[in-house]
C-alpha cells in the first residue's frame, strides 16, 4: 500500500493488530507487532528488516524490528489461530487447500535451506520449502497455518544427514524434537491442527505433489474429508467394472487370493481408452482479463472427462479390507486443441457429483497460487533475511496477517464477491 492509502485504513490496522497479537505476553511485543505489519504493507520493493525500517520513519528501530520477529518469545501458532478464527467468517471456505512454496537463497546458513527442487524457480536450487493450509472459497482465501520443511540433510536420525547442517541446528534455533517429515504428512498434522481450533471444513484440495501420496489421501479419509487432488499420469488403478477372482488352485502351496486377473493401468491410458469424445465442455470460472463473459470477463473453459475408476498400489491394497479396490472419481482436462489429456486428479466425493462441481473444485487451487502471488510480490514473503527456525515461522505468520488484512479491506468494499461464494 502507498503510505497515502495506509494512513486512511490506520485505525482499521490498529484494531485488527490488537485483535491478532492479545496473545502476546508484552505490551513491547504488541506494539512491535503492529509496527512490522506497517512495515509489511508499506509500499517498497524489499520487505527485510534494514528496509521496512527505513520507511517506518520514527518507528523504524531496525534493532527492535529484527529482535521481534527473529528471536522475541511468542508463539505463531497463537496468532494463527486467532486469524484462522477471523479468516473464517469472511471467506466463508468451501475447502482447505495444501501446497507448498519455495523461499531462494544465496547461501548455506538459513535454517533447513539444501538443494531441492521447487516450483518457484521450476528446478532443483539452494532453497527453503514452506508447506502451508490456506482457507478458501470462490471469492477469497487465506493462509492461516504454515510448516518449514526440514529435509533429511538437516536431521541427525536420517541416513541423509549432512553433518555440516545439523551442526547448525542450534544456531538455526530448530527444535530437538523435529526431525524430517514428509511434506505430505506435515499437511496432515496442519489440518488436525487447524481442526483443533474449531475449524472444520470437510474438503481438501492439492495438487499432485501431495496427491501423488497414497498415504495422503488416506490420510484424509480417516479423517472423513473428502477430496480432489492432482495426481502425476502414472498413476495406476483397474477400471470400476474390473472384479477380482481367485485363480485355480494347483495343489500345491497355499491357496491362492483373490486378485484382480489384468494388470492396473496407467490413469493417462484409461482416459485414452475412454476417446475424446467422452469429453465434455466446462466452464468453471470468469478470470480477470477482458473478455465475453457475463461479467465482461474471460470465460475459464475446458473440456473435461470424468471415469469411475478403483486406484491400485500396494498401500491402497494394503489399506482396504475386503478383495476389491474401492471406487473413486478419476477427473482429466483434454483440451479441445490437444491430442491428449493434459491433467489428472482423484477425488472420493459421492458417485452421484456433476462433472461441474468436480471440475470447480479441482479448479479452486487457482486461490493458493494467487495468496502466494500476493504475498511475495507485494508483502515481502521471500524477503526474510534472518536464520532461525522461529524467525521464518514469526515472518510468515506476520504476512498472512497482512495480507488478510488486505483481503478483510477488498471484501469490505466488494461484498458481493463472498456473497457468490
Amino acid at each position: 500500500m502507498l503510505s497515502e492509502e495506509l494512513a486512511g485504513v490506520r485505525c482499521d490496522l490498529e484494531g485488527f493488530a490488537a485483535e491478532m497479537f492479545e496473545p502476546f505476553a508484552r505490551a513491547d511485543q504488541r506494539r512491535w507487532g503492529g509496527v512490522y505489519l506497517r512495515g509489511l504493507l508499506l509500499d517498497g520493493g524489499r520487505k527485510s528488516v534494514e528496509p521496512m525500517a527505513a520507511r517506518l520513519g520514527e518507528d523504524g528501530n531496525r534493532q527492535a524490528l529484527a529482535h521481534f520477529v527473529t528471536s522475541s518469545p511468542w508463539d505463531a501458532a497463537h496468532v494463527r489461530a486467532r486469524l484462522a478464527w477471523r479468516m473464517q467468517p469472511a471467506v466463508k471456505p468451501t475447502a482447505l487447500i495444501i501446497d507448498d512454496t519455495g523461499f531462494l537463497k544465496d547461501g548455506d546458513a538459513s535454517a533447513c535451506v539444501t538443494r531441492q527442487y521447487t516450483g518457484t524457480a521450476g528446478k532443483v536450487t539452494n532453497c527453503q520449502a514452506g508447506v502451508s493450509l490456506h482457507l478458501a472459497s470462490n471469492g477469497a482465501s487465506a493462509a492461516v497455518n504454515w510448516r518449514l520443511f526440514l529435509p533429511g540433510s538437516w536431521d541427525p536420525s536420517s541416513p541423509k544427514a549432512d553433518p555440516a547442517k545439523v551442526a547448525r541446528r542450534d544456531t538455526c534455533a530448530i527444535p530437538a524434537q523435529v526431525g524430517h517429515i514428509e511434506k505430505w504428512q506435515l499437511a496432515l498434522d496442519m489440518i488436525d491442527e487447524t481442526r483443533s481450533w474449531g475449524i472444520d471444513v470437510p474438503q481438501v484440495i492439492a495438487d499432485g505433489g501431495y496427491g501423488d501420496a497414497a498415504a495422503f489421501r488416506l490420510g484424509l479419509e480417516e479423517r472423513g474429508l473428502d477430496y480432489v487432488v492432482g495426481i502425476s499420469t502414472t498413476t495406476t488403478a483397474q477400471p470400476e467394472d474390473a472384479q477380482p477372482c481367485i485363480p485355480a488352485y494347483s495343489g500345491r502351496g497355499p491357496r491362492p487370493v483373490p486378485a484382480y486377473p489384468e494388470p492396473a493401468q496407467r490413469v493417462k491410458s484409461l482416459v485414452i481408452a475412454a476417446g475424446k469424445s467422452s469429453a465434455r465442455p466446462v466452464q468453471w470460472r470468469e478470470g480477470s482479463r477482458p473478455g465475453n463473459g457475463r461479467s465482461g470477463y474471460k470465460r475459464m473453459y475446458s473440456r473435461f472427462v470424468a471415469l469411475r475408476i478403483r486406484p491400485a498400489g500396494r498401500e491402497i491394497r494394503k489399506a482396504t479390507a475386503t478383495a476389491e479396490l474401492p471406487v473413486r472419481w478419476l477427473l482429466a482436462e483434454w483440451p479441445a486443441d490437444q491430442d491428449e489429456p493434459v491433467q489428472f486428479w482423484l477425488s472420493n466425493l459421492p458417485e452421484t457429483t456433476p462433472l461441474p462441481v468436480l471440475v470447480r473444485t479441482a479448479k479452486l487451487r487457482w486461490r493458493i497460487e494467487n495468496d502466494y502471488r500476493e504475498m511475495k510480490q507485494a508483502l515481502g514473503l521471500a524477503h526474510f533475511e534472518g536464520r532461525t527456525w522461529p524467525g521464518w515461522h514469526h515472518h510468515v505468520t506476520l504476512v498472512s496477517v497482512a495480507h488478510a488484512f488486505c483481503t478483510l479491506q477488498r471484501l469490505s468494499r466488494s461484498p458481493k464477491e463472498t456473497a457468490s461464494a
